[in-house]
């Protein structure tokens, strides 16, 4: 069999990510319709994420994001989403490269995408990785400062991890706090 020079497995994956990017970019300018919703997992340690580091301290390799009743300002770039969703009553901007997306999961119509993060032939522009180093230096400058903004906004933006996801859900997460529930993608693949 010959070799692969075409490489059709990475061209593959950047078609799918570029099918993300027109949902969200469709869902940011009219909102979700009827029962749809997502679920995006995504490595935190690829570059270009911006997590509070709140966030990245919890989820030190993956997180996973619902997309589904509340979140602001969703905004699509060439390379990147990012979104307002809040984590136990705390609001959070999240700043995630399509290439660091794992996982795409809707399961309103079961449909589903996963992807191999850093398999990509989209280099991420360096001034989008110099923007997110310096907001994450400013953003622990800041650390300790004052409840941010719109503390009091809640979201069904509860974050997710494979290996909480696996175990009972958390009390923050099935609390009164409106993070929504915690679920696995695993539990909506089919089992072979």
């Amino acid at each position: 069999m010959s070799e692969d020079l075409l490489r059709y497995d990475i061209l593959i994956q950047d078609a799918l990510r570029g099918a993300v990017k027109k949902i969200l970019a469709e869902v940011g300018r009219t909102g979700l319709p009827g029962d749809h919703h997502f679920y995006i997992a995504f490595d935190t340690n690829a570059p270009g994420v911006r997590i509070s580091q709140r966030l990245k301290e919890r989820y030190p390799q993956e997180m996973t994001i619902v997309l589904q009743h509340q979140f602001w300002d969703l905004a699509i770039g060439e390379h990147a989403f990012e979104v307002g969703l809040s984590f136990g009553g705390v609001p959070e901007k999240l700043l995630v490269p399509f290439s660091a997306i794992k996982g795409f999961f809707d399961p309103s119509v079961q449909f589903a995408l996963e992807f191999d993060p850093g398999k990509t032939a989209e280099e991420l522009p360096e001034e989008l990785l110099e923007a997110v180093e310096e907001l994450a230096r400013a953003e622990q400058e800041m650390a300790g400062a004052d409840t941010p903004v719109g503390a009091d906004q809640d979201t069904d933006g509860a974050e997710v991890s494979p290996a909480a996801a696996k175990a009972a859900p958390s009390a923050e997460a099935s609390g009164n706090d409106g993070g929504g529930e915690v679920v696995s993608l695993d539990a909506f693949r089919k089992k072979t």
